[in-house]
């Protein structure tokens, strides 16, 4: 393959502007998610008096040693309901992500009992049901560390139709031959409760475990009978009377060496070694200098890819075609990919280019990549009789039904229908990272707060009323800020738009980390059955 060359100048001033921006961008983040794990280990005293580890400690055991842990929706819930993003920052009150457990790759989700007690707000549940997602598409077992109390119920309303869907999942993926393990650390209680009976394998730490629909309270109340929590629920009535429990362990370290061992005599392939490849021509550390301060100046999407791949080699598909819209062959980390970026908006001639291209993507087998960077399809009268409608609808039939794997990177603008194009949130691709510099939204806020004033100017003048140009002229830019604000990373990772935002340098580590999981899961077999796996 042709190999890309860079015309980025790294010595210029405009260079280190951006890597500044940039920096300081993912100096946020950073700082955001350290609080996350900072509100977890001040509880660390009343762990240790328990003869507990901390849920952080807890996964650490788990994965093999110097393996890699690919941690999801860092800061889902950022800014919602009690994640007040200062003092308060909560992660959503788990731990989600993809790891290696005796020598197999699986999702592991883990409660942040340090963190509210585990309980469960409404952006909680959706993380939780992202990791299921994870496991199904990618064909992955899927260990519980488990101890909570529940959902929160001050969101019940939010929480309660929904959560549902998590027992509905844990069922299918019963049945669909994936192994689900759960370690229960702690308290696993009402709709809690079903997580282990669902689960194919329980672990119970004595003296800890809790599992019950109703505690003593409840059952006091309910039918006047005195009981206590071992006699409910506790590891050696489920260990000995009711048989929830397959194995009873005296501590955390003990129940997570007990999951270890379970997932080393499963009968699943080993993760695969990687794949030998060629590193970029160029330092991935550039990758922080490429995104101009000014969101509004283009850069070539080629430089981005160019750091990426192997070899910095790329077969450029209709290189003379529809600039706007650059596709092409790559390989990444050894595996083979079409790539899809932008060099501004997608016109017609680019939406029936990257149309052709999934199509033939998607025939051969390719995985894809769609590096965001657009302010959406292209508006104007010539944009229209040129069929943007019609060619547009092409694209977006294109990747809503392309078979292979799907990744994709927001690197700056992700507009309007361009979201949908190139393979947003809302079009299920396997994973999906962002840049800090990522924006997504319906438009640009300038551009939507003009929209409002010109239509508010409108209304006005056919009321035959005069226009207010100081009132229309605060509520655009009261408007501009807000959609400012509700465009950014931060506000788009809070509500899961994305898995997580990254460092730019981490880009191709990730994306070939991803692709190795993707490449395992299509080659595995699994054994389903009718109904999942029923406990006795």
């Amino acid at each position: 393959m042709p190999a890309l060359t860079s015309l980025l100048d790294t010595g210029s001033a405009a260079f280190a502007a951006n890597a500044a921006r940039m920096a300081g961008r993912l100096a946020e983040v950073r700082a955001l998610e350290q609080k996350v794990r900072d509100e977890s280990s001040s509880k660390r005293d009343r762990f240790e008096k328990r003869g507990q580890l901390l849920p952080r400690e807890r996964v650490a055991r788990l994965i093999d040693r110097g393996s890699d842990f690919i941690e999801f929706a860092t800061l889902a819930g950022l800014g919602m309901h009690d994640d007040d993003g200062d003092t308060s920052v909560l992660g959503g009150g788990s731990i989600i992500g993809i790891g290696t457990v005796g020598g197999k790759r699986c999702v592991i989700m883990a409660s942040d009992s340090a963190i509210k007690g585990g309980t469960i707000p409404p952006l909680g549940l959706k993380k939780s049901l992202r990791a299921q997602e994870i496991a199904r598409d990618n064909r992955l077992p899927l260990v519980y560390l488990v101890e909570s109390g529940g959902a929160n119920l001050i969101y019940q309303s939010e929480i309660f139709i929904e959560g549902g869907r998590s027992f509905a999942n844990q069922a299918r993926l019963s049945a669909a031959g994936i192994p689900q393990i759960a370690i229960v650390h702690g308290a696993s209680t009402a709709g809690g409760a079903y997580l282990p009976g669902l689960s194919d394998y329980v672990i119970l730490v004595r003296g800890r475990s809790s599992i019950y629909l109703a505690g003593p309270p409840l059952v006091k109340a309910a039918i006047g009978e005195d009981t206590d929590e071992e006699a409910l629920g506790g590891a050696e009535t489920h260990a000995g009377v009711t048989g929830l429990g397959e194995y009873l362990c005296e501590n955390d370290a003990h129940a997570i060496a007990t999951a270890r061992e379970v997932m080393d005599k499963l009968n699943w392939d080993d993760a695969a070694p990687p794949r030998e490849s060629q590193a970029p021509r160029y330092a991935n550390e550039e990758l922080l200098g490429l995104v101009p301060a000014d969101e509004r100046e283009p850069y070539d999407v080629r430089e981005v890819i160019a750091r990426l791949v192997d070899a910095s080699d790329f077969l450029e598909f209709k290189a003379g075609y529809a600039g706007d819209t650059i596709c092409g062959h790559a390989r990444l980390h050894g595996h083979k990919v079409g790539i899809l970026g932008n060099n501004g908006p997608i016109q017609p001639e680019g939406s029936v280019k990257a149309a052709q291209f999934i199509q033939l993507c998607d025939q051969s087998g390719t995985p894809l990549i769609f590096l965001q960077n657009t302010t959406g399809y292209m508006v104007g009268s010539a944009a229209e009789r040129a069929g943007a409608i019609k060619h547009g609808s092409k694209m977006i039939q294109a990747v809503a039904n392309a078979r292979v794997a799907k990744l994709t990177i927001v690197l700056g603008g992700s507009y309007g229908a361009g979201n949908y194009g190139m393979c947003g949130r809302g079009f299920d691709p396997r994973f999906i990272f962002a840049w800090p510099s990522a924006r997504t939204a319906v438009m640009g806020a300038a551009q939507a707060a003009r929209v409002m004033e010109i239509v508010g100017r409108a209304k006005l003048e056919r009321a035959g009323q005069p226009a207010n140009e100081a009132a229309l002229a605060a509520m655009s830019e009261g408007l501009r800020l807000r959609l400012e604000k509700e465009s950014t990373a931060l506000f788009g990772t809070a509500r899961m738009w994305d898995d997580g935002i990254i460092d730019p340098r981490d880009t191709r580590r990730i994306l070939g980390l991803c692709l190795d999981i993707v490449a395992e899961g299509e080659a595995r077999s699994l054994r389903p059955n009718t109904f999942g796996v029923a406990r006795l």
